[in-house]
């Protein structure tokens, strides 16, 4: 059950989204639910921060020129009053109607994802790509991801404003802010969702975009569980050193001065990992003072 007695902010990032804000903020008044709506217009050469500020209940923050969607995220969350923060796309991916179940238990979770389900309109490869993105994640933070890539989000301000130093500029903001809950040992529930399609052009850049995010996981991954990174590298290099150097003393009856590098070089992978741990727990400990 929805507690009326906690105010939302509802944060939208926009960029050159002038032909569907309009509607996107009718739709979101309509729900009843947001205390205040924050466009965040990331530099855009449109009319949408006009078209915005058009709304007396909307609040425009205006970047001076194309910072980044997670930079609009952030910028949203700092300005942001309300005890809960809902987080969502300008261009129609992320259906307003949906805001009261995605706040349904938000009292009872720190923050529930809407994730999109298989009805949901988006490319082929997208998907493929989520899948493989949701895979990694979910062995990073122990738990199953289904969509670790979906920005339509409803968290609680105060530990949502403890992670915005953590949030990249760029897209990848959503996965920052999933691995960081989850690590935290804060209460994610997943809501799923028909996403329809967006309205205009995608800003997102398959393969660099694609890249960044393996790169983001793998950066939080090493801030947050190092060893979920530094263990397999170490097995690995370890066993295969130690396996060559076998199979010499086996087979030609001679050490591999090659082989037990290699091993070497996997123990001290390891030990690095084991430090990184140490590190990653006090950093967490400190958090929580």
């Amino acid at each position: 059950m929805w507690n009326d007695s906690l105010r939302v902010s509802v944060v939208m990032p926009a960029y050159n989204e002038q032909d569907v804000i309009g509607s996107i903020i009718e739709r979101v008044m309509a729900q009843k639910i947001a205390d205040e709506i924050l466009v965040v217009d990331d530099g855009s050469s449109d009319a949408t921060p006009d078209v915005a500020a058009r709304y007396p209940h909307v609040r425009v923050i205006r970047h001076p020129y194309n910072i980044g969607n997670g930079a609009a995220v952030k910028s949203g969350i700092r300005a942001a009053q309300g005890d809960v923060i809902v987080l969502m796309d300008a261009d129609g991916q992320h259906p307003p109607e949906e805001l009261p179940r995605l706040l349904a238990e938000i009292d009872r979770y720190d923050m529930i994802v809407g994730a999109r389900n298989q009805n949901s309109d988006a490319a082929r490869s997208r998907n493929i790509a989520n899948r493989v993105f949701n895979l990694y994640s979910s062995y990073i933070v122990g738990y199953r991801v289904p969509d670790l890539t979906s920005g339509f989000r409803a968290l609680k301000a105060s530990i949502a404003k403890n992670f915005v130093y953590l949030l990249p500029n760029q897209f990848s903001y959503p996965t920052t802010l999933t691995i960081a809950f989850f690590r935290a040992g804060y209460a994610v529930k997943y809501h799923p969702f028909a996403a329809p399609a967006r309205v205009g052009v995608s800003k997102i850049r398959p393969l660099a975009d694609g890249f960044r995010f393996l790169l983001t996981i793998t950066r939080l991954a090493v801030l947050f569980v190092p060893l979920k990174i530094f263990l397999p590298i170490a097995l690995f290099l370890t066993t295969t050193g130690m396996g060559y150097v076998l199979l010499e003393l086996i087979t030609r009856r001679r050490f591999s001065g090659f082989g037990g590098l290699i091993a070497t070089i996997g123990i001290f992978i390891f030990m690095l990992g084991l430090i990184s741990e140490q590190i990653a727990l006090l950093r967490l400990v400190n958090s929580e003072r």
